[in-house]
């Protein structure tokens, strides 16, 4: 855009009240290099087509957008596009018929095209569920991640382990997966020889090499996420429970643990957890018989869970089973940090 035209002045007086609400026309002046006879005169141009730009005098007046008939155009800098997108991908799964799949669309029209690709990138690349506690990273380094994902290029990440550590890493980018606030990079790490979660607010920075990267056909994003992070920590769990697959599923979620059917009638729970307290609280919600394998200080906390909801329920002795694990609730499903 060639800044010196009226049109463009004009939208650039814009951008400044929006950004900065109150702002003077001596401020508005000096950062634009124009003369405060210039800011009153395109102030009156916006006004004219019908942008409610307010001015108040005195020591805290000054410029900003007000009320008007229609909506004011809105001028977004890249760091807030990208984190308006962001935010609306953590909260929810858009549809582009309903009013935010609407309004998500309409900004990424709008916007110029060195912005609006990583933008779009991140729409096309990402896949969503419900939100948690989230753990935003920082959005350029989201969208460089997301064009490169979309490009089908290898990307070379500096990831931090720690602190103090920080390693680099060339993998090939599968999907995006925005999971409970959490942002995860899918992809087969070169460097590890091997598939890789990695945490998006944990990558310092990005350069998209040249290599072509390609996803596996058959790949489901969010399934693999979901099964990755059923996996590794301190605890491993194992449940048989006396229903079938299918309705396990109904009271543990795919996040808690994996299910594998030993018969029509009997599932397998397998998960980890580094906390067994929460995890048998967890389990409570499995509403058939079921039996603890591993590991033995799960049962104590199956117990405990039992005694406490009996004695809540007024019940003074609780049966033999509810001390041995053999029956009570101790579903496995958590595969998953118990607090990711």
């Amino acid at each position: 855009m060639d800044e010196t035209t009226p049109t463009a002045r004009a939208l650039m007086v814009l951008e400044m009240v929006q950004n900065s609400p109150g702002i003077s026309g001596e401020q508005l002046a000096e950062r634009l290099g124009m003369t405060d006879r210039a800011v009153r005169r395109y102030v009156g141009n916006l006004r004219d087509a019908g942008i409610p730009v307010e001015s108040q005098r005195g020591k805290y007046g000054g410029y900003r957008i007000g009320r008007g008939m229609r909506l004011a155009p809105l001028m977004f800098t890249a760091p807030e596009a990208l984190g308006l997108v962001m935010a609306v991908l953590e909260g929810r799964q858009t549809d582009p018929t309903d009013p935010v799949g609407q309004a998500v669309g309409k900004i990424i029209r709008v916007l110029p095209k060195p912005l609006a690709e990583p933008v779009e990138a991140v729409v096309r690349t990402s896949e969503r569920t419900p939100d948690g506690h989230s753990s935003a990273p920082d959005p350029q380094v989201a969208a460089a991640v997301a064009q490169g994902t979309s490009a089908h290029r290898r990307l070379r990440l500096a990831y931090r382990l720690g602190q103090d550590r920080v390693v680099d890493m060339d993998v090939d980018p599968w999907a995006l997966v925005v999971r409970y606030g959490k942002w995860y990079l899918l992809g087969w790490s070169h460097t590890a020889g091997a598939r890789r979660i990695l945490r998006i607010d944990r990558v310092a920075t990005v350069q998209e090499l040249d290599e072509v990267a390609e996803a596996p056909q058959d790949l489901d994003p969010l399934t693999a996420v979901e099964e990755h992070l059923a996996q590794g920590w301190t605890h491993r769990i194992e449940v048989v429970v006396d229903a079938p697959v299918e309705r396990v599923r109904w009271w543990l979620p795919r996040k808690q643990a994996l299910l594998t059917a030993i018969d029509d009638s009997t599932t397998l729970l397998r998960a980890s957890t580094d906390e067994l307290d929460w995890y048998a609280e967890r389990l409570a919600a499995i509403q058939a018989p079921f039996r603890v394998v591993a590991p033995p200080e799960l049962k104590d906390e199956v117990a405990k869970v039992g005694r406490r909801m009996l004695a809540s329920a007024g019940v003074d002795d609780a049966p033999a089973h509810a001390e041995t694990g053999s029956r009570s609730t101790s579903g496995s499903p958590s595969d998953t940090p118990s607090g990711d």
